[in-house]
């Protein structure tokens, strides 16, 4: 007697395959990323860190002209957070957990990044104790550089150095960069 699969069975039998294919890598030591959400037009990561590209940008309530300005943002170089992407608009959101939809003409690609503790030191070295080769103040807007698991090397007044990424916004805690 000869039986066939359903759909319902094949779809379990592939979610299976799929699952022992993902058990055996990271049984190897190896890691995947399992689910990362891409924004449908532009098919980059989302969320990630941009910086205004205007000194001024309005945020507003919805994707269009049409929609009322909930923020007006006046920092160029301030890091925001894409959260989502609808034709040319992108809905931001910056450190304080508010924003909307901007028009991508005013956003950049240039990352930086908020100081949120009051005096960091810049550091020469990424290693607690190192020579400091200057402080930054809490609400600086500094460009972002290399980051490693725990350090980003940023770039503030003509100064650079290393600062503890816990110290920052506009960096995911896991962002590594060359």
């Amino acid at each position: 007697m000869k039986r066939e699969h359903t759909n319902g069975q094949r779809a379990n039998q592939a979610k299976m395959r799929v699952f022992l294919i993902v058990l055996a890598l990271l049984a190897a030591g190896q890691s995947m990323a399992l689910s990362q959400e891409l924004g449908p037009v532009t098919n980059l990561p989302l969320p990630r860190f941009v910086s205004m590209k205007a000194a001024e940008g309005y945020a507003r309530h919805g994707p269009g002209k049409t929609h009322r300005i909930d923020w007006v943002y006046k920092q160029r170089n301030q890091p925001l957070e894409i959260t989502a992407e609808y034709g040319h608009w992108r809905r931001v959101r910056d450190r304080d957990g508010v924003g909307g939809w901007m028009h991508y003409s005013l956003l950049s690609g240039t990352r930086t990044v908020l100081v949120e503790a009051d005096l960091v030191s810049l550091l020469r070295i990424p290693e607690e104790g190192a020579q400091v080769n200057a402080h930054v103040e809490q609400g600086v807007i500094a460009r972002l550089g290399k980051c490693l698991p725990d350090w980003c090397r940023i770039t503030a007044g003509g100064r650079s150095g290393w600062v503890r990424k816990t110290v920052l916004w506009g960096v995911a805690p896991d962002e590594l960069r060359d």
